[in-house]
């Protein structure tokens, strides 16, 4: 309830400019320059590590999110008994317990931001690697196809359909063919496309 859902990827993801400048050379000739887009955010959530990192993160979201929801019910019961007990109590007994009230809903938010930041971080840990690798392969892809220009899908009004290259890119990740080799994750733990252990 208090917990917004999942962040999107990393905003600057959102908004990311894939230039993958291949071998033009000012004043080159070109008689069509090649451009394409991918839509970065849905191919790294469509591979099977963002899959799997979706997995990961929806059981933090859920964990954190009952343990803010019993609070937040704790703090609606609290606040019903200093309703009910407001007439018999002394002022300062009423001044009392809604002084504590008040110190445990500041509490409550100050535990909703920090949850939100951990997952934010968490994110951020488990989407980094595979968005670099998936940049490695834009690249290549560029590269071997004579593309001049690739586009964040998420930044561009209009594209045709056929210059979508999202499915491609997904595909290409997953069989871990042309992937990886010019950003290797750092870290190490959460070094995608090899074994499933990400998991902690």
């Amino acid at each position: 309830m208090l917990l917004r859902r999942l962040p999107r990827l990393h905003a600057a993801l959102a908004a990311t400019v894939l230039s993958a400048l291949v071998s033009l050379a000012p004043g080159s000739a070109s008689a069509e320059n090649k451009i394409a887009v991918v839509d970065v955010q849905q191919a790294v959530m469509q591979t099977e590590d963002g899959i799997r990192a979706q997995g990961t993160l929806k059981k933090l979201f859920d964990k954190r999110q009952k343990e803010l929801d019993a609070k937040q019910e704790e703090l609606q019961r609290a606040r019903e008994d200093i309703e009910r007990q407001a007439r018999v109590l002394s002022r300062e007994a009423l001044a009392r317990r809604m002084e504590d009230w008040q110190r445990r809903m500041v509490e409550l938010q100050t535990s909703f931001v920090d949850y939100n930041k951990e997952l934010q971080k968490k994110q951020g840990d488990l989407t980094g690697p595979i968005l670099r690798k998936m940049m490695g392969i834009i690249t290549r892809l560029a590269k071997k196809n004579g593309y001049e220009l690739i586009l964040d899908r998420s930044a561009t009004p209009y594209a045709r359909p056929d210059l979508d290259l999202t499915e491609q890119v997904v595909q290409m990740y997953n069989s871990g063919g042309d992937g990886g080799g010019d950003a290797p994750p750092e870290g190490g733990g959460d070094k995608p496309s090899g074994g499933g252990d990400e998991k902690k």
